[in-house]
């Protein structure tokens, strides 16, 4: 039985691409759009859960993932 997961996926743009990252996992995939970038991270995420040892995935798994804006003075 198939189980399904949520996780925070980063997108950023980087030169004429985007990079995307899933912070609970380290994982990363990339494309030329936005939609690109974050289905590619979901079928690595999902390639991922196929072929990794459930050991690894314990090691590499963050439970406590926090996104958000800060504030920094500059100059």
């Amino acid at each position: 039985m198939k189980q399904t997961i949520q996780f925070t996926a980063i997108i950023e743009r980087e030169n004429d691409g985007y990079v995307s990252l899933c912070p609970e996992l380290d994982i990363a995939s990339q494309g030329h759009t936005i939609e690109e970038a974050r289905n590619n991270l979901i079928e690595a995420l999902e390639l991922f859960f196929e072929t990794a040892d459930p050991s690894e995935i314990q090691e590499r798994l963050h439970t406590e993932v926090f996104v958000t804006r800060l504030e920094v003075n500059i100059g």
